[in-house]
């Protein structure tokens, strides 16, 4: 499973005009709608593709491809390798629409959501260090500490990296009386 960064506005609008349903028809078959607004399609060698928003306003995308020896009688197949490029130009145009970034800026933003979440992570071990350091923070300042830091590690387990940060700086500067 994959989480896509959304351009600001764009759920909204392609929600407007028919859904991620409507958008997946221009780019697969035997579409079909399904919980959250989303919907299971295939088309090429993508056996199963799965997509929704979720309530971050993100792409979430699940796709299943042909593997092995499937793959091989496919690629095999009259007209195989020209359908396994046509599947990929597809699946790259669906991502394209349903995120309104191209390959190169989904590459840049999945980079910089990476950087977040392993500040947010230093974080965490920097307030640790700090309470096992620290004269000054109370067992009061460390119980909230905790509970801080768990919440930060739920936002990182949820992919809400950005939250994560935000919450991981807010507590070393609770820590250090800032």
């Amino acid at each position: 499973m994959e989480r896509f960064e959304v351009k600001r506005g764009l759920v909204k609008l392609i929600n407007s005009e028919g859904g991620l349903v409507g958008l997946a028809n221009k780019h697969f078959q035997n579409v079909e709608s399904v919980e959250n607004n989303g919907f299971i399609a295939s088309w090429g060698l993508m056996t199963e593709i799965k997509a929704h928003y979720d309530d971050d306003g993100k792409l979430v995308v699940d796709v299943q491809q042909l593997k092995g020896l499937d793959l091989q009688e496919f690629l095999e197949n009259e007209g195989g390798r020209e359908n396994a490029m046509e599947s990929r130009k597809r699946w790259s145009a669906f991502l394209d629409d349903s995120t309104g970034y191209n390959a190169k800026q989904r590459g840049d933003k999945a980079k910089e959501n990476s950087k977040k979440a392993s500040k947010a992570k230093s974080g965490i071990n920097m307030a640790r260090k700090l309470m096992q350091l620290s004269s000054k923070v109370t067992d009061e300042m460390k119980t909230e500490a905790e509970k801080m830091i768990a919440e930060v590690e739920q936002k990182l387990n949820e992919g809400n990296a950005t939250r994560a940060l935000s919450l991981s700086e807010k507590i070393n500067k609770m820590l250090e009386g800032k």
